[in-house]
């Protein structure tokens, strides 16, 4: 089985990459995560890689991190969610997100990935609880209520997962969740 590739990064279709080893290119498929933190292309690139064989052939998945390539092949040990569905998930939520979402079983932030819906959050929520904060216990970034409570009114808001969550870390430790909510969205308003 193959379990890391690092070559040179031929070229960056989302979400497939393919990377020159030895003369020789492989078809690679990453989370947008993943992508978003990939080198230009021509220079190199290493990728931890789930090898899946199938009847219909082999197929290379890629992470930039051990805990979104653990992340993933939990995602698969559920019923019905296949490769897609959890490249899917990754890509509309980090590592960290999903753990929080599934420690405080959160299933209306899976719901905003695209193809989850509520009864696959739900399923999702179940099957991962214990799961993602065991192995990944720096994973779980689940601070005051306060922090909670301001994530929550900025999702409620329409902002992603990624900015809120970037605004909420950009607070000051101990904020009042009303003092919280006005200095996150300032700073929203700047990007």
């Amino acid at each position: 089985m193959i379990g890391r590739l690092s070559g040179t990064l031929l070229s960056k279709n989302p979400p497939q990459v393919l990377i020159d080893i030895g003369g020789i290119g492989y078809e690679i498929d990453v989370p947008m995560s993943t992508f978003y933190h990939l080198p230009a292309t021509g220079e190199k690139a290493t990728l931890l890689i789930h090898h899946a064989v199938r009847e219909d052939g082999h197929f290379l998945y890629g992470f930039g991190s051990e805990g979104e390539r653990f992340a993933f092949r939990q995602l698969l040990r559920i019923s019905g969610v296949g490769a897609r569905t959890a490249l899917s998930v990754l890509s509309g939520m980090s590592v960290d997100d999903l753990a929080d979402a599934v420690a405080r079983q959160e299933s209306g932030r899976l719901v905003k990935v695209p193809g989850i819906g509520k009864k696959t959050a739900e399923r999702l929520l179940l099957e991962l609880k214990g799961k993602l904060a065991e192995a990944l216990p720096h994973a779980i970034s689940i601070a005051s209520d306060a922090s909670h409570d301001i994530l929550n009114a900025l999702l409620a808001l329409g902002y992603n997962d990624r900015e809120a969550a970037g605004a909420v870390k950009l607070l000051p430790a101990g904020v009042a969740t009303a003092d919280g909510i006005r200095l996150a969205l300032k700073q929203l308003s700047r990007l």
